[in-house]
Formats: structure tokens, sequence, C-alpha cells
């Protein structure tokens, strides 16, 4: 997971499912799942050595993560998969 390169988020058409989240000032990464309507948020699960954690996770907004978290770069990811 080191070689992911992150981003600041600066629209929601980067928020894809599947997407590898980090905040700004800590070395989690996340991965982001769907947008919950009712929750009004992104949920995000907890993501180690390449395993998504389903049993853990939490709802964020948007604001919050435009402000406080950075997205892998999808076009380097896309790269890398070729």
């Amino acid at each position: 997971m080191k070689n992911i390169t992150f981003e600041n988020i600066t629209d929601a058409y980067q928020l894809v499912i599947g997407a590898k989240i980090k905040g700004k000032n800590y070395d989690e990464i996340f991965e982001l799942g769907a947008y919950d309507a009712n929750k009004r948020g992104y949920i995000l699960y907890a993501f180690e050595n390449g395993i998504r954690f389903d049993d853990f996770n939490v709802v964020i907004s948007e604001k919050e993560l435009k402000n406080n978290y950075l997205i892998e770069n999808l076009k380097a990811a896309q790269k890398m998969a070729a």
C-alpha cells in the first residue's frame, strides 16, 4: 500500500466505490463504500494489507471527506492494474 499516490478530494465525482481513502493527518487507509442517503454520508471500511474489513465501518459526510481526507489517484491506480 506504500506505492499508492493520494491527492486532495476536490469533487464528489472522485468518490467512487472501492477507492482508497487516507486521512491527511494519519496513515490509516480506508476503502470507500456506497453513499448512505439515510445517514447522509459515505461508508468507509477499514482496509489493511489488501483486505477490507466489513465488520467495522464509519459514516463520513462529503464535506468532511473533502476537508480531512485524501483519495488515491485513480489514473495511477488504473495504470498499475493494466
